[in-house]
């Protein structure tokens, strides 16, 4: 009608002489026109942009999953990876997984021809491609339970494959071995193991063996037992793994070039801290470390020299120990422990500190809570000294160790394990480490989580 209208107009126009008042018409009418079809655009780019953010309106009917060639197409090619899961988990949100560090690529590695030749180079033990954990313990006595719970809970997450170097007493190898073979078929083929016997190879054995406890000072001599391993995990009988092993394996790639050892802090508070008040002689930085859990590089241990207060050109670590232990055996209280403190106070640079969550013990709970990293983060590993695991003097520490101990490996693990652990706990909330559930729980669930994800989901 308007193109009408400014024909018309024009036509009239050029015949009256009037082209001057015609040409205002058509240019006001193209605007008008403009400005119509910029308004219309903008309402129909609003309705798209609310669609896409908002979805569709509560009075649409949505489409149903399953509708479409495309989609089941998709189905048919995923059938085989995608299960349901159970109502245990549709119910809850997913935990956001820790990221793993990130190793760099081979772009930006350190080329051959300016690395020291003389420096052993780092190296995590694959075989036909998959990464294995190297896991040591020594036991004597009758530690044969509480060891063997502590190798299932680092079985029952870990996503790599494990192999157990089990350091032990005679009498007690028939019994690890036949504890072993009696675990399901699924969890054996994701391990193996050796058991050795009790082997000081330096110095006086019974000495070595008498040293804090019986066959503690064993960890000591690995780096010259395991010859053929390059790197491994040491933890005493009493430690528990709330979260996958692979975990505190990954900590071995953050080291630096001069690190060949992790431990953790023996207290975060160096004022009220053992070693700090009582120690008569050397320990590590402010507060000294616990040994009870130890990553070590045995590849760098062997080939470095070690400051000392007895020589200054260094020693070897297998020349170092027992000339260490005379000078020290008089002022040492806590053993192996106390030797590892005095090494790494004059060879500060070779030692890797991780928190105190992946070594978390009554003493950070016992007279307030004192490990930050827990509060925040949850316990990795749970280290159950002073005999907690089997008196009534810490029921937070005892109820998770019962609730592992008892746990039947072909059971669901949230049926059988997390809901009935998560019970038992409600009993110790009126102490000061039983507190705050979620320091203990939280890493346990989520690791539950990541294993049913990785063995259910995407292999099941």
């Amino acid at each position: 009608m308007k193109n009408l209208t400014a024909r018309k107009c024009s036509a009239n126009d050029v015949s009256a002489g009037r082209s001057g008042s015609c040409e205002r018409l058509r240019s006001h009418t193209m605007k008008l026109r403009y400005k119509i079809a910029a308004v219309l655009g903008c309402l129909v780019g609003g309705r798209l942009l609310q669609y896409l953010l908002l979805g569709m309106s509560t009075g649409e009917t949505p489409p149903r999953v399953g509708d479409g060639r495309a989609w089941r197409a998709v189905q048919a090619f995923q059938g085989r990876l995608v299960t349901r899961q159970p109502a245990a988990f549709r119910s809850q949100p997913r935990p956001a997984l820790s990221p793993r560090p990130r190793l760099l690529s081979k772009r930006h590695k350190k080329p051959a021809s300016d690395r020291d030749l003389r420096e052993p180079i780092f190296r995590l033990h694959r075989q036909n491609g998959e990464e294995w954990v190297h896991l040591a313990v020594v036991a004597c006595g009758d530690r044969l339970e509480e060891t063997m719970t502590m190798l299932k809970s680092a079985i029952l997450f870990s996503i790599y494959k494990i192999k157990f170097h089990i350091f032990a007493e005679d009498t007690l190898h028939s019994q690890f071995e036949s504890s072993i073979k009696a675990w399901p078929y699924l969890y054996k083929t994701h391990l193996e193991y050796s058991i050795y016997p009790i082997n000081f190879s330096v110095g006086n054995p019974q000495e070595w063996k008498k040293l804090f406890k019986p066959c503690a000072a064993q960890r000591l001599f690995l780096p010259m037992i395991l010859k053929d391993v390059d790197s491994l995990l040491y933890v005493d009988t009493d430690v528990l793994f709330l979260r996958s092993v692979d975990d505190v394996w990954n900590i071995l790639k953050l080291f630096n070039s001069t690190q060949l050892a992790a431990m953790a802090p023996e207290h975060e508070i160096p004022k009220i801290g053992w070693y700090s008040r009582f120690a008569r002689h050397p320990y590590y930085g402010a507060a000294g470390v616990n040994s009870g859990v130890m990553l070590m590089n045995l590849t760098r241990i062997r080939s470095r020299l070690f400051k000392n207060s007895m020589i200054p050109t260094g020693l070897r670590w297998e020349d170092l120990l027992y000339p260490l232990y005379h000078k020290y055996k008089n002022d040492i209280t806590w053993g192996d422990q106390d030797l590892l403190n005095i090494i790494f106070h004059y060879n500060p640079e070779y030692l890797y500190v991780f928190p105190c969550q992946w070594n978390y013990r009554p003493d950070h709970c016992m007279y307030g809570s004192n490990c930050r990293g827990a509060e925040d983060q949850g316990v990795s590993i749970l280290h159950g000294n002073r005999g907690v695991y089997h008196n009534d003097k810490q029921p937070a520490f005892k109820v998770m160790y019962e609730a592992v101990r008892n746990f039947p490996f072909e059971d669901n693990l949230f049926q059988s394990l997390y809901f009935p652990l998560q019970k038992s706990f409600m009993n110790t909330v009126h102490t000061l480490c039983g507190r705050l559930p979620q320091v203990f729980l939280k890493q346990f669930e989520q690791a539950m989580r990541k294993a049913y994800e990785v063995r259910v989901i995407h292999v099941g």
